[in-house]
This record gives C-alpha cells, structure tokens and sequence, in this order.
C-alpha cells in the first residue's frame, strides 16, 4: 500500500513522529506503519526553537539519517517550506523526494518576530498553487498534507474559517487536511463532513480515543512532539534523581 492509500484507508493511519535515527527505528521495530518527522522536535533536538529556527542543511541531514535508519514510509514536517518562493520550496522538496521521502507537511502560517500568524487562506491558496505548479512531475509522488492552524490559532468561528480553507487548499492541490488543537467531537465530524480531504488529527490531552476517530472518518492521526516533550521530562526526572540521591540508582530503577 503506497502513502497515498496509507493517509486514506479506513482505519486511521497512525504516525510515529520520529526526531532522530534511532526514534525512527524503534518506530518500525514496535510496527508502525510509517512515520513523521516532528518540527518541533527536531528543532528542540538540535537546540532551537520551533519555526524555522533550524536550517534546512541542518533538516535534510537528519531526514537522510531518518531515511537511512528504517523502510518506513516517511512524511517530512517542512513547516512553511524554507524558502522565499515557491521555486526555492520545490527545490528542497525535490531533495527530500531523493531520499525516498513520501509526502510532507506544510502550513498556512509563518512565525514572524516570534510570534505565529495566520496567513490569509487566498494567499496560501495561491502559494499552494505555485508549489505545485513549480513541482512538475514530482508532484505525482509527493503526499502534500496541508496544515490549517485555525484552531491552535483559536481563530473565531474555527470551523467555518477551516472548511473554508478546506476548498480552497483542495483546489490549489493539497492531498491531506491536518487541523492541529481540533478535539471537540462534533467540530471534527463537521469537518470530516465537510471536505474530501482525509484529515490528519494531532496529538492532545482532549482528543477522543482511537476508536472513536475511526468512526468520525479521520484518516490520520500523529503525535506532533508529545513523545519528545514526554522523553525530555522522564529524563529529566533521572537526571535530577541521580543528583538528589548522590548516586545512580535512577538510572536503574525504571528497569524491567
């Protein structure tokens, strides 16, 4: 099954998002059946804050160790594309696309002085459009799940905001609809509704249990940088052990 069935099937595609090689292939070894990178995560990873702050030399070199560590089909987080144009999108696209990458994420807003805007949904659209346009015959392989921050915005009247982003970002050539901060049941069987995109749902403490996204129709389903944020905190939980108790027994302790 390629990626394109993957984030369409019935039963929800779920996405071990991964940050490094060896996340990557722990992902396959547990038996997911494909992964995604994590912005956030990787960012984090290396130091820098989410949004771009990381550069793409510094993405492609640990998508390539991603890549090369496991078989998994692979959906690169690209966040607003790292680049000026569509041109310089497309080409870096074009080179994760050399290393066997499946499909991306990319938004529809831009962190600007540190602080994360909404663009207009005609001006995305239009860029959306020109990416596409700029891709050629690379666009036949590339999966492009486009993400809306509507409701991590908490723009008002979300729903409408994000249907109506909907048609125009299927229009403009989206494959996938990923509604981060989305978890209210009936906004989310609205949006299934709504649009023929699959959605892609993310991670959150209110978000309705596997099964029950199922029946909703939602398509795919990730973990944004929740298992990186969890990782961070366990460890810093043994860390602090060690230094309080004056020994290494935490190290051990968590130990089956």
């Amino acid at each position: 099954m390629n990626f394109f069935d993957l984030s369409a099937a019935r039963q929800p595609l779920l996405l071990g998002n991964v940050w490094d090689a060896a996340c990557a292939q722990l992902a396959q070894k547990l038996g997911y059946r494909a992964i995604g990178t994590s912005s956030a995560a990787m960012a984090a990873s290396l130091g820098y804050e989410d949004g771009e702050g990381m550069s793409f030399d510094e993405l492609l070199f640990l998508v390539k160790r991603i890549r090369a560590s496991s078989s998994l089909p692979l959906t690169v987080d690209l966040e607003a594309g790292y680049g000026n144009s569509p041109a310089e999108i497309a080409n870096n696209i074009v080179q994760l696309l050399e290393l066997g990458v499946s499909g991306i994420n990319i938004e529809d807003s831009r962190v600007m002085a540190g602080e994360r805007q909404l663009l207009s949904a005609a001006q995305f659209a239009t860029e959306l459009r020109a990416l596409c346009a700029a891709l050629g015959d690379h666009r036949k392989s590339l999966f492009i799940n486009v993400r809306t921050d509507t409701y991590l915005l908490q723009c008002t009247d979300a729903k409408t905001d994000t249907l109506s982003r909907a048609a125009l970002y299927q229009s403009a050539g989206a494959d996938g609809l990923f509604v981060p901060c989305l978890t209210e049941p009936a906004d989310i069987a609205a949006i299934v509704a709504g649009t023929a995109l699959p959605l892609n749902l993310m991670c959150m403490p209110e978000l309705p249990d596997f099964a029950r996204l199922t029946q909703f129709g939602v398509k795919r389903i990730s973990m944004g940088n929740a298992a990186y944020q969890y990782q961070q905190q366990t460890l810093g939980d043994v860390l602090a052990g060690v230094k309080a108790q004056d020994s290494f027994a935490a190290l051990y302790s968590r130990r089956g």
